[in-house]
């Protein structure tokens, strides 16, 4: 039998455990996982000695396009995401000007279209203004979620009041993805702080209670709507504790920085290359994020993968932008997690392909199955590397991952049986397009 792709000789993770397999790619969905030593395709790869994965997913992006085209374009952002193993990104709606209408998404799809690398989901944020409007706006083509920014944001995209929250999830019936820090206290101790502390003063600044205070409320309104909401980058204890009561309404992401980088010691070493919302914590929070993927109370892993420009990283605190490159290096680092024996290869893929399919609705990605698209992530868990700033294609140009050592790497990308990355080249034309979603 004729394919269009063969990938050989690999070990896949499958959702019903590894093996060794053959697998068949026709006309960008999944064949066959079974074929014969005499099918042929157009194209063969030879995985021996390769982890096959379902085709990674950060579903957590800031690709600024429209917006800075010095900092990050959806063509670059999406040439990072091959790079570094990811198949699918989901991207977020504050850019200049904000996705939060049909006309601006439409010229996302089509821009999609044009420059993307790798397969798109895109976030519609919500504002006061489109509220009646998100029902309608959160089944257009494409959408992944609604975002709500109860903190932490600009403009007309700050929902902060629980009258505000409550409208947007009376508005439609997908699941709502939060930023939950509360905006009145983070406000309320603003004045305490003064330019030029430390780096460091920023956990103190947007505290425990900051964030844990923006969940609980959030939950409240999730109860009394019953609409799901997904609380991202969760980065306290007190939180992951909190929401494991709350499973019937909420979904729970954690980001690879907080599960890698650790207060005061990441501050003093990265300086402002250390500042993000929510902020890197202790050791304690760290090993608590730790617990919760080991006992599955986190059902997703992501970047938050948020560019700024050097310099404007390195002013002093509180002057500098928050937000870390990420999408290119997050399956380096959680890699060299497994192979640490921080979590398995399953449950790895569990946290960044059969998770955000899960929690987003997505219809056809998030497991190697027959029918399904033919996205893969090929990686040498062996191979050992060092993260470096001259590896990352972003404008921005660094990571705060420059110089680490990882023992495990993303050798090939496979968007709908295209390969787009392998080798750590990028391949061919830009193929990428608007991801399917469940209504």
């Amino acid at each position: 039998m004729h394919y269009d792709l063969i990938i050989r000789g690999g070990r896949c993770v499958f959702p019903w455990g590894e093996a060794e397999a053959d697998l068949g790619v026709r006309n960008g969905r999944i064949a066959s996982l079974s074929i014969s030593h005499d099918d042929e395709a157009d194209r063969v790869i030879d995985a021996t000695g390769l982890h096959v994965l379902p085709g990674l997913i950060d579903s957590h992006v800031h690709l600024r396009d429209p917006g800075n085209a010095a900092v990050e374009t959806l063509e670059t952002g999406t040439r990072a995401a091959a790079l570094g193993g990811i198949a699918t990104v989901f991207d977020m709606p504050n850019t200049s000007p904000s996705v939060t209408d049909k006309a601006m998404l439409d010229w996302k799809r089509e821009h999609i279209s044009n420059v993307a690398h790798v397969d798109v989901g895109m976030y519609i944020g919500a504002t006061r203004d489109n509220t009646p409007d998100l029902a309608m706006l959160e089944q257009q083509p494409g959408v992944c979620a609604i975002k709500v920014f109860a903190g932490s944001s600009t403009g007309n995209l700050m929902i902060e009041d629980d009258e505000g929250i409550e409208a947007v999830m009376r508005s439609g019936h997908r699941r709502v993805c939060f930023h939950s820090e509360d905006e009145y206290r983070l406000q309320a101790r603003k004045p305490m702080f003064h330019e030029g502390q430390p780096y460091a003063t920023h956990s103190v600044w947007r505290d425990v209670e900051c964030a844990f205070l923006g969940t609980r409320r959030i939950m409240a309104i999730a109860r009394k709507t019953g609409r799901p909401a997904h609380i991202l980058h969760t980065s306290t204890a007190e939180e992951l504790e909190y929401l494991a009561d709350f499973r019937d309404v909420s979904t729970v992401e954690v980001l690879v920085n907080h599960l890698t980088q650790v207060g005061p010691e990441c501050y003093e070493k990265l300086g402002g290359l250390a500042v993000m919302n929510p902020p890197l914590r202790d050791r304690y929070h760290y090993e608590a994020s730790w617990k919760a993927i080991q006992d599955g109370r986190v059902d997703v892993v992501s970047s938050d993968h948020a560019p700024h420009p050097l310099e404007a990283k390195k002013r002093p605190w509180p002057n500098c932008p928050a937000g870390l490159t990420g999408v290119q290096t997050i399956v380096p680092v959680m890699l060299d997690h497994v192979n640490a024996g921080r979590l398995s290869l399953a449950r790895l893929v569990d946290l960044m392909s059969a998770g955000p399919a899960r929690v987003y609705g997505l219809q056809t990605k998030g497991r190697m199955a027959v029918g399904f698209d033919a996205d893969f992530t090929l990686v040498d868990m062996k191979a050992q590397r060092e993260i470096t700033n001259d590896w990352i294609v972003s404008p921005a140009g660094w990571t705060p991952f420059d110089g680490t050592h990882v023992t495990g790497w993303p050798m090939a990308t496979i968007v709908r049986g295209t390969v787009v990355m392998q080798d750590d080249e990028v391949i061919g034309e830009a193929t990428g397009r608007f991801a399917k979603f469940a209504p």
